[in-house]
């Protein structure tokens, strides 16, 4: 149940398929280039294979647990969390003038597979400060952003984001959770929040929460929904933390998969209102929120990925390991499995997808970088384009395809592969949600189809057809496609 990191492949399709020294003439990342990616991803695979993997098995073991209020994470993950923000891990990607490294995406992104691989349960309390941050740099206020930013960028507090409620689920429009505007500018916020991700935990001294909430006399729908900062504990002027706010964790999801992640019900309001703090302008925070849910989105297509390439590496080690029956070749001696046709075609087919996966993940990646810091206007916007077409795709297909290889996992495992002790069943159980969370498969179909196809009359997608049939034919040109 061992992981190893796959290094190797990353800086492949850095080199070949991002072009990652092309990234590194961009402005802002001039000391990103291949030998930065090689030593940060086997540093990162150090950290993941060493401190973080070795938890995987034992936290779905040892859920987090939640009494009277309070969670307390799977054992090793605090001391694991402390290591990884001494690391510099959380700011690897965000912007040196709030404590980051300023790397690319993506270098991020690969680094973001391998803690997912590692423990998926683990790494979704880093994915949603992620979001946090990149909500906060676009539409917080300065003051904000002076408040906020360098704790989440360090990691010293962590992020979370606050849609779904018990009646709306993922029609947003149904969001009843209210904010009354105070003297002071404040508001007072109430309401009840689920499904929260690391809503409450142990790891951090403090939580920051984004928080969707109608004010007073808002319009009805999608319309009338504000976004608002509401931190666990007030901050003070001088940047240290003063009282609990009115946010109480009332319990703690009990799950098919991801146990260790305690994914919270959080209720604010009780004892006379949640303070919180608007980001942007009034009615616009589903606009805002989904800066966060695009981040997201695409993380959780990471998800995919790692989960796969975790499901394969263990089906390969077993299937070399387990001897069961002769070669179909001929012999008088069993043979190890890996040598059985159909065992090597699941392996074959579990490795190639995910090999796509990831190669998929790393140019939208590459395209994130370049929409943000091309010195080109013209190339920023068609970037932006191509990252927005394909962030439903990373997100649905990655998800939807990690399940099955996940699913293949355990076929190769055979009838072991389904009882828990062989931890084949673990990947399966934690990948199920990835379909799910941030929008299920049928919403991410819906955008691409609705919204990222439909709203240039299909110019992005007839540009990714032409450059996917520019490619194949330069393959078919130099003798490295099939040409029938």
């Amino acid at each position: 149940m061992s992981y190893s990191a796959p290094v190797k492949d990353m800086l492949f399709n850095m080199a070949h398929l991002a072009n990652i020294d092309e990234i590194a003439r961009m402005p802002g990342f001039e000391d990103a280039g291949f030998e930065t990616a090689q030593a940060v991803l086997e540093e990162c695979a150090r950290f993941n294979q060493d401190v973080v993997a070795p938890l995987n098995w034992d936290s779905d073991k040892q859920p987090s647990h939640w009494q009277d209020g309070q969670v307390t994470t799977s054992p090793g993950f605090k001391q694991a969390y402390q290591q990884y923000t001494e690391g510099g891990w959380q700011g690897l990607q965000h912007p040196a003038a709030f404590g980051g490294q300023g790397l690319p995406k993506t270098i991020g992104a690969a680094c973001g597979e391998m803690l997912n691989a590692a423990s998926l349960s683990f790494a979704l309390c880093p994915l949603l400060t992620d979001g946090a941050i990149e909500a906060l740099l676009t539409a917080g206020s300065d003051e904000l952003k002076a408040t906020y930013l360098e704790k989440l960028v360090s990691g010293q507090w962590t992020g979370t984001m606050n849609l779904t409620e018990p009646q709306a689920g993922s029609d947003l429009s149904m969001v009843r959770s209210r904010a009354e505007p105070q003297p002071d500018g404040t508001y007072r916020v109430f309401g009840t929040k689920i499904f929260i991700t690391y809503g409450e935990h142990d790891m951090a001294e403090n939580i920051v929460h984004l928080v969707l909430a109608r004010v007073t006399g808002a319009p009805e729908g999608i319309k009338g929904i504000s976004l608002f900062v509401v931190p666990k504990h007030l901050v003070n002027a001088d940047g240290t933390l003063g009282a609990r706010n009115d946010v109480h964790c009332v319990s703690i999801e009990h799950k098919l998969g991801i146990k260790a992640s305690p994914t919270a019900v959080l209720q604010y309001g009780d004892h006379g209102g949640a303070v919180g703090y608007l980001v942007g302008q009034e009615n616009r925070g589903l606009e805002y929120m989904f800066i966060m849910m695009n981040a997201a989105r695409f993380a959780v297509g990471l998800e995919g990925v790692a989960i796969a390439e975790r499901a394969f590496q263990q089906a390969l080690s077993y299937a070399r390991e387990r001897v069961q029956s002769r070669d179909v070749a001929g012999g008088p001696e069993s043979v190890a499995i890996i040598n059985h046709p159909d065992v090597r075609r699941l392996l074959l087919g579990m490795k190639a997808r995910t090999e796509a996966m990831r190669a998929l993940a790393c140019v939208v990646a590459a395209a994130t970088d370049a929409a943000r810091l091309h010195p080109d206007a013209a190339e920023r916007r068609r970037q932006q384009a191509f990252v927005e077409f394909f962030i439903p795709v990373v997100k649905g297909w990655s998800t939807e395809t990690a399940i099955g290889v996940a699913s293949d996992g355990i076929q190769v495992h055979g009838g072991v592969g389904y009882i828990e002790d062989t931890g084949a069943a673990q990947h399966l159980r934690d990948a199920r949600i990835t379909a799910i969370y941030e929008g299920t498969t049928a919403i991410q179909a819906n955008d691409l189809i609705g919204r990222k196809l439909a709203r240039d009359g299909g110019a992005t997608a007839r540009a990714v057809g032409a450059a996917m049939q520019q490619t194949l034919a330069e393959l078919q040109a130099s003798g490295n496609a099939d040409r029938k």
